[in-house]
């Protein structure tokens, strides 16, 4: 038995050779890679899904020069502290697979570890890591069955707090991780004219208890100009700036600035 479930009817799959079939014959391939596109197109109407070529492969560039190695250590230290024997732990919005990847090797060969996202190119990169279950699927219509889950991760990503207490068993635990107000701050006064902080969502959600808070900080030394083009094209304000902004940026030979994440933890109520 596959732990997705068949977008269309909610049924769980079967694999059977290269495919994943329900019991309503609703049939999905697996790529050469290992994932399985779940995403509906038709139903969305979107043409491009998540985050494109550009962006991918400038996040995997950045932090495969170990630049958020401390925020993955502190997210992996906390799923180990919540993880039970042998859990089940869906990273809902993972990206290229640096965090899921990451809490794998850590959780070790009793977990499974399964990723979603709406990017095609994201899981097709995370799928280098061919012991991860990977599906492209939307974090508002996750392909698990109720209550399967016994820790949901949650960074830097959309959240759909019905969906993730649907999945999520009882008492279990969903981890966030989203940017404090003045993360990458000097980035933005580099770039703007007029920068603005981010706007920080409640952190209340539905259904769910809040137990944990943990600010993270750190500075990042950008020494090269590579590493300040990387950032800038893995973070939204690549798309928002204008040109001479993008140009004042191209012009710096180093940039010092500091990464600040907040990292909360919860537990689904019974």
């Amino acid at each position: 038995m596959n732990f997705f479930i068949c977008p269309i009817c909610k049924s769980p799959f079967e694999q059977r050779g290269r495919s994943l079939v329900c019991p309503n014959n609703h049939c999905f391939d697996l790529s050469k890679q290992g994932y399985v596109n779940l995403l509906r197109p038709a139903k969305s109407g979107a043409v491009r899904h998540g985050d494109d070529k550009l962006m991918v492969g400038a996040r995997t560039a950045f932090l495969g020069a170990g630049f958020y190695d401390a925020l993955r250590a502190a997210v992996t230290e906390t799923v180990c502290a919540h993880a039970k024997e042998n859990p089940v732990v869906l990273d809902a919005g993972c990206g290229e697979g640096f965090y899921t990847s990451h809490i794998r090797n850590a959780l070790g060969e009793g977990a499974s570890v399964y990723g979603v996202d709406v990017s095609r190119d994201a899981i097709h990169a995370a799928a280098r890591d061919r012991k991860l279950r990977l599906a492209v699927a939307s974090i508002f219509d996750l392909p698990a069955q109720n209550e399967s889950v016994d820790i949901l991760l949650n960074l830097f990503a959309p959240y759909d707090a019905k969906e993730f207490s649907r999945v999520l068993k009882q008492g279990g635990t969903l981890i966030r991780v989203f940017p404090r107000e003045r993360h990458l701050w000097e980035l933005k006064c580099a770039v703007y004219d007029t920068p603005y902080e981010n706007e920080i969502d409640t952190l209340e959600l539905d259904g769910f208890t809040l137990t944990q808070k943990r600010e993270i900080t750190f500075p990042l030394d950008l020494n090269k100009q590579e590493y300040i083009d990387t950032l800038f094209k893995m973070t939204p304000y690549y798309y928002k700036t204008s040109r001479e902004g993008q140009a004042r940026l191209r012009a710096l030979d180093s940039l010092q600035t500091h990464a600040e994440f907040l990292l909360a933890v919860y537990t689904r109520n019974v």
